[in-house]
Order: C-alpha cells, then sequence, then structure tokens
C-alpha cells in the first residue's frame, strides 16, 4: 500500500477493518460544507481567498475550483433563504403558539438592530427557540416604530396569528410598542382572553434594577475589588506573584477570579464571589508587592460577604430564569417567593446595613410585584409540583385568606382554560371520567316505551350515584387536573415529560399548557443574538451589509444552535482519541509516514 492509496480508505474503529471510501470528489458538496463553515466558525469571506487555505485545499484535491469572497457572500444568501423556507413551514406547522422575545441594541458603526426571537414548543413537546430576525434597525427607536417593525417581521413569518406572548425589557417605549401591537393583533381576533397575558416583563432585567439598588451601597468596594482582580490579570508577572500568594494561603488555584461587566449584576456578584474565595491570597499579595494599592479593608470585605450571601438567592433566580432549553414561567413564582423571603428577613435584621440595603430593595420588588402578568400566576398551576395550591400558599400569606388577588387569578385561570375549550371545540369534561348519555344505552325510543314497567325496578337504581362519581363525571379538565395530588417536589419531574404523557388525557389542557410554558420569563435568548452580532461586527468587518449580517446571524443560530465548540460530548471524545490512536498504531505497523491528516470536527 502507497502513501497515495491510503487517501483511499477509511479505518474503522468498530471493526478494526480497512474499508473502501468512496473517493469522488463534488464541487457542490464541497461549497455547501464551506459555506456551512463560514456560518459556523464566524469566518471572514476573505478566508476563501487566502493563499495557504487554497494551497491546503488544492493538495487534498487537485481537481477543486476555488471560489471567490463574493461567491461565499451569494452562498450564505441563498443558505439563508433555504433556512428560511424551511424555519417558515416549521413555525406555521408547530402545534403550539408562538411566543416572541425582542431587544434592540447599536453596532460600534452606530447601526441599530433589532433581534426577534421565536419561543415554541414542536410536536415532541421539546422547547425550541429560534432566531426569527436580526434586523436592521434605522431611528427612530420609539414605540411606533419598534410595534411597525415587530408586526411587520411576524407578518413576514406567516405567524400574527399564533402569537401568544411577547416578552420585553421595562422601557418606556415597549410598553407604548405593546400597546400598538395588541390593537393590530385585536383587530384579526387572534388573542386569547383579548391579550390580558400578552405582555411579559423581562424578570431578569428587573431583578437586576432591583440588585442594582443594593449594590450601590457597596460601590466603593465593588469598585476596590474591581480594581484587585484587573490588576492581577493586567500583566502575566502579577498572575505568577499572585498564585505565589494562593499556595501560600493553601487556596485551590484552579478556581476562576472573575472579571464582571458592570453593566450585569451576576457578573458582579461571581466576581465578589470569586475575591471573596481569595481574599488571604489579596492580603498577601498587599504585603508582598508594593504597587498593590486596592486591597479592601477588612470592614469592606465583611460587608461584601453580607452581600454576597444575601444575594445569592437572586443570582439562583436569574439564572433560572435565563434560561432556554427549559420553561421558565413556571418557575417564576417559586423563585420570586424565595426572594421576597430573604427581603423580608432583612428588613427584620438586627444588621442595621442589611437592614437598610434590604428596605430600599423592597420597596422597588413591591413596585415590580404589583405589575406583575396575570400569566406568571397561572404558569405555576401547569407544574404538578406545585398545582393551584402554590398561588393559594403564597397568596394567603401575602393578603390573607380568601384575597381578591387569589379570586382575580383564580378566575383568569378558568377564563383562559374556557377560551381554549371553545376554541378545540371539544366537551370540557376530560373523556376518562366523562359519562355517556341515556341514549347511547337506549337509542330506540320506541322499544323503551314497550319495556318501560320491566325497567321500573331500576328507577331507584337510575337515581343513585355516589357524590364523588357524579361530580367527578361532570368536572372539568382543568377540575380534574387541580384536584389530583400533587407531585413530590423531591421527584424533580420535567414538566414537558409529564404533559407530553398527559396530552391524550387533557386535550384541551394540555394545549393550554403547552402554550402557557413557553412563555420566556426573560429576554436573554434575544441579548445572546447581539453577542454574535458584535464579534461578526467587530472594527474587521463593520462595512458588512445589514443583509449579510442578518443572514449570518440567523442561519448560524437556525443551524448550530447554541452548539458549544469546546463542550464536546465525553464519549464523542473518548472515542474521537480511541479512533486516533488506532489509526496512529496501524500507520506506525504500515510503516507509512503521514504527511497531512484531515481533521473533521463532527467527530
Amino acid at each position: 500500500m502507497t502513501t497515495k492509496d491510503i487517501g483511499q480508505y477509511l479505518i474503522t474503529s468498530d471493526k478494526g477493518a480497512l474499508a473502501t471510501r468512496n473517493a469522488q470528489f463534488s464541487q457542490d458538496k464541497f461549497r455547501e460544507l464551506l459555506v456551512h463553515a463560514i456560518v459556523r466558525h464566524e469566518l471572514p469571506f476573505s478566508f476563501v481567498e487566502y493563499e495557504g487555505i487554497k494551497n491546503v485545499l488544492t493538495y487534498l484535491e487537485p481537481q477543486i475550483k476555488h471560489i471567490t469572497r463574493n461567491t461565499a457572500k451569494s452562498d450564505v444568501k441563498n443558505l439563508h433563504a433555504k433556512e428560511v423556507n424551511r424555519l417558515g413551514s416549521e413555525l406555521r406547522g408547530c402545534p403550539s403558539r408562538i411566543c416572541l422575545t425582542s431587544d434592540a441594541w447599536t453596532s460600534i458603526v452606530t447601526d441599530g438592530y433589532l433581534s426577534l426571537t421565536a419561543h415554541f414548543i414542536d410536536s415532541n413537546w421539546l422547547l425550541q427557540k429560534k432566531i426569527l430576525n436580526f434586523s436592521y434597525m434605522p431611528p427612530p427607536h420609539n414605540g411606533v416604530a419598534l410595534a411597525e417593525k415587530i408586526y411587520s417581521l411576524a407578518s413576514s413569518w406567516g405567524i400574527e396569528r399564533k402569537l401568544f406572548a411577547i416578552t420585553l425589557d421595562n422601557a418606556s417605549a415597549n410598553d407604548s410598542c405593546v400597546a400598538i401591537l395588541k390593537n393590530q393583533l385585536k383587530l384579526k381576533n387572534s388573542l386569547i382572553c383579548d391579550g390580558i397575558l400578552f405582555h411579559v416583563r423581562c424578570c431578569a432585567h428587573i431583578l437586576n434594577l432591583i440588585v442594582q439598588d443594593g449594590l450601590k451601597e457597596i460601590d466603593k468596594s465593588v469598585e476596590l475589588i474591581r480594581e484587585c482582580v484587573k490588576y492581577v490579570k493586567g500583566s502575566q508577572t502579577r498572575k505568577l506573584r499572585f498564585t505565589e500568594c494562593v499556595t501560600q494561603t493553601s487556596l485551590d488555584s484552579k478556581k476562576a477570579l472573575v472579571q464582571d461587566v458592570p453593566t450585569r449584576w451576576n457578573s458582579t456578584y461571581r466576581m465578589l464571589s470569586s475575591a471573596l474565595y481569595y481574599r488571604l491570597a489579596f492580603c498577601h499579595l498587599q504585603l508582598s508587592d508594593s504597587n498593590f494599592r486596592s486591597c479592601p479593608s477588612l470592614e469592606e470585605w465583611g460587608r461584601v460577604e453580607k452581600i454576597c450571601s444575601f444575594l445569592q438567592v437572586f443570582y439562583e433566580a436569574t439564572n433560572a430564569f435565563s434560561g432556554s432549553k427549559y420553561p421558565t414561567s413556571n418557575l417564576y413564582f417559586p423563585q420570586v417567593f424565595k426572594i421576597q423571603l430573604k427581603l423580608s428577613e432583612k428588613c427584620n435584621s438586627s444588621d442595621d446595613f442589611m437592614k437598610r440595603i434590604a428596605s430600599q430593595m423592597f420597596v422597588k420588588f413591591n413596585k415590580y410585584w404589583s405589575e406583575f402578568n396575570l400569566l406568571l400566576a397561572i404558569a405555576v398551576v401547569f407544574d404538578p409540583q406545585y398545582k393551584f395550591q402554590f398561588i393559594e400558599f403564597r397568596y394567603n400569606k401575602l393578603y390573607g385568606p380568601g384575597s381578591n388577588e387569589l379570586v382575580k387569578v383564580r378566575n383568569a385561570l378558568f377564563d383562559v382554560y374556557n377560551e381554549y375549550v371553545k376554541i378545540s371545540n371539544t366537551p370540557g369534561a376530560s373523556s376518562s371520567c366523562s359519562r355517556g348519555s341515556n341514549e347511547v344505552y337506549s337509542p330506540h325510543g320506541a322499544k323503551e316505551q314497550e319495556d318501560n314497567q320491566s325497567f321500573d325496578i331500576l328507577e331507584e337504581f337510575d337515581q343513585f350515584d355516589t357524590f364523588e362519581f357524579a361530580c367527578s363525571a361532570q368536572k372539568s379538565q382543568l377540575e380534574l387536573y387541580l384536584d389530583e395530588p400533587r407531585a413530590k417536589r423531591s421527584s424533580h419531574i420535567i414538566v414537558l415529560d409529564y404533559w407530553k404523557a398527559q396530552q391524550f388525557r387533557f386535550p384541551d389542557l394540555s394545549k393550554l399548557a403547552r402554550d402557557i410554558l413557553c412563555v420566556p420569563v426573560s429576554t436573554v435568548a434575544s441579548e445572546s443574538a447581539f453577542s454574535l452580532g458584535g464579534r461578526i461586527l467587530d472594527q474587521f468587518r463593520s462595512s458588512l451589509s445589514p443583509q449579510i449580517v442578518v443572514a449570518l446571524v440567523s442561519t448560524k443560530d437556525w443551524l448550530f444552535g447554541d452548539k458549544s465548540e469546546v463542550a464536546m460530548n465525553v464519549l464523542a471524545v473518548i472515542k474521537a482519541v480511541r479512533l486516533q490512536l488506532e489509526v496512529a498504531w496501524r500507520m506506525h505497523k504500515f510503516g507509512i509516514i503521514m504527511n497531512a491528516a484531515v481533521v473533521n470536527d463532527e467527530g
């Protein structure tokens, strides 16, 4: 076997045999793979014209026809158009209604962009998140312009009649935007319950506003710690010196020292937590490095420690609300309840410092609590671990038994359910508990008249029924579901799997559950588009047209989603390493020197 021959074979790991590989080269397949690589790895279009890359490709396939950057752009546009059609069919055919998140952003060249992300639950009861548009948004960015843009984009996908809710940040322009959107959708009679559930305020944004009030109280300490981290990360020499201090204090040097983004409080929390862990190391560094002058005092470290302990419940809630792979609407009530308990506890604290901070935060918490969407109360009902009992438990503590607020939520829940029953045109009672009418058993009226006397003895039985069975037979799917015992919280039920299993038992109720549970409580999914867009619109590629930016951002999301290049599946890594070892052993056995290797990123 010659070196030339080796390219015609593929060594398989399963049987350890040499299998013939199809050596036929396809120019079309090459261009398809190339455009996928450009989109997936955010490569510049000029990548296809790099001499080094062209030389490698020519070496692997002498018959290859290289393309220009303009051809690569054209291929990206064509791929985007193809994926638009595929996603459009998926959206229009999905069994659930569609929820939206949206956010606006300005690039480094001051171009405005608006991201619009769809959230829905597919036929397999899997939560899907798709960036519909990363669209150029010229000024003005007021409520009217935002509403027109969002409605236009939704209409272009043909989903304006399928919208259930939209989640937006707490900006004033968004309030007027939602009001206009609701009026437009009402004209099409496409909103559930006249749109009372349509507008959801971003809970992560609200938590950010509340927590920032608390962090203001330790501004000086936060700034000192920020300078500490910057100093250590400022040079390799400082990092080594700090590592020595970590070793001297018997701390684990593998724990990351986090640099925060000041506008993101959760990153500030991570920075403070990591700095607290290395508190002794910073104190040692202050003694050994005369240039290090920003170390907080013992009193300041103490305040930071108290704040971090207090903010942990906010941090956990923010993380829970920011998920995009699992439902978050059902998590709102339990998480907010924990926050309220923590605030109440600190408001009654004997520590004046914490009492002052908690009291300030509680004022803002109560302000936003009074404005929350009823949908977020209804959503917890569809978590079998909580059901309506959690709302009763929560409201009884907050307002007392039998409050008007509790009645309001219950009425809204039944109103929404009844509208779903009306839309589906199916009986409200569960088929597994419904009773057939008399006509089912006695379809012939004349025959019934003739046999009346023979059945007189059973008239008393006709009037007999246990109270429990008579009531359950008349109950709706919602009432039957609420009457069943809650699942244990320790069982860690996957809520979508639960409703997937119940969809035939509760057909109407499961449709409502599907729509309620796909509502995101934060705009993080839309904001993630900006981190990608920011990378694409960096200073090296700011000349890209808005159309190309839209194609790159959207297509990457549709094809590759949140797949991480680093976080590979462990089994895939093991398999890849094993395969490489076997290849190396076989090459050594054959005495072949490999001059080139093609690495398949997909394993």
